[in-house]
């Protein structure tokens, strides 16, 4: 870890700027067909939606949409070598370890498995996914996982429809929760998810850039109204932000429901924790602001 402080630039997160949508290379679409999916391409990297849209989930009691917190993604990118996959499968506990023998009886690897939330029903498992190969190796390695998630006795598989960035109503001053955090969001549904890039990283893997639609980001997903909602997300830290960052956090009022790993062979080790609160609106954004706001500084804030 003594060369993670080198790859900290002055800025410690950059706007979250809407990417423009790349043309979608042929090898990629069929990566798309293989699997039944919608997806889309940009920044280089093919990005596949595996959204638990079957899945009614309950957080602490409170209604928990998809976009929340319960949308499995893949990613893949050009590597030195080939193309390098990376993704999160939102699982429930009984899934878990017939998806974990798929991936890895047909090449893949498994290289995290934790919780997101605390209190959740269903119990909901993420884990994380690695693999190298060509696109339609990848696509073929994948598949027999993915056709588990929802039919967890491996009957066959129906996928999901992918959800929709649809503009509703969500009932809370998205505007406002963009200004104290200092970075704009997207409305899914009725979730505002505010998602920042680890752009002052130079992470790579097998050659392959790892940035945030790599899974390399900070969010922040609101759901509710102004005066009683829910926050839920996700922080990318260097191992001396990890501290600081838990501090804020808890100073805040907001629970830490988890610290681990999602690559293991990455320089610089990256670390994630994930977070959850309730209450009005404005005092949830100003406690992801705190801790948002020790990123980038290579060094606890005092």
């Amino acid at each position: 870890m003594k060369t993670c402080l080198g790859v900290i630039v002055a800025a410690a997160v950059l706007s979250a700027t809407p990417l423009a949508a790349q043309t979608m290379p042929p090898q990629y679409q069929k990566v798309l067909d293989a699997l039944g999916r919608q997806g889309d391409f940009k920044a280089d990297v093919l990005k596949v939606n595996i959204p638990r849209n079957d899945l009614k989930v309950t957080v602490a009691g409170v209604a928990t949409p998809t976009p929340f917190g319960f949308g499995g993604w893949v990613a893949m990118t050009k590597g030195d070598h080939g193309d390098v996959l990376m993704g999160d499968l939102v699982l429930t506990q009984d899934e878990v370890n017939p998806v974990m023998s798929a991936l890895l009886s047909n090449g893949l690897e498994v290289t995290a498995l934790h919780n997101h939330f605390f209190w959740e029903e269903p119990r909901v498992f993420y884990m994380h996914v690695h693999g190298m190969g060509t696109p339609d190796s990848l696509a073929q390695k994948l598949k027999p996982a993915l056709a588990l998630i929802g039919k967890p006795t491996g009957a066959g598989s129906t996928p999901a429809p992918a959800a929709g960035a649809t503009q509703q109503a969500s009932g809370l001053n998205t505007a406002g929760l963009a200004r104290i955090v200092g970075h704009e969001g997207e409305q899914n549904g009725t979730v505002y998810k505010i998602t920042i890039g680890r752009d002052d990283l130079n992470v790579k893997d097998m050659g392959a850039v790892i940035n945030a639609r790599m899974g390399l980001n900070t969010w922040a997903a609101f759901v509710g109204t102004d005066a009683k909602a829910a926050i839920a997300g996700d922080v990318a830290m260097l191992a001396p932000e990890v501290t600081p960052v838990l501090k804020a956090l808890r100073d805040n009022g907001l629970d830490v429901v988890a610290i681990h790993h999602h690559m293991t062979d990455t320089q610089p080790t990256i670390y994630f924790l994930h977070y959850w609160g309730t209450g009005p609106a404005d005092r949830l954004a100003r406690g992801f602001k705190a801790a948002l706001d020790q990123l980038g500084t290579g060094k606890p804030t005092r």
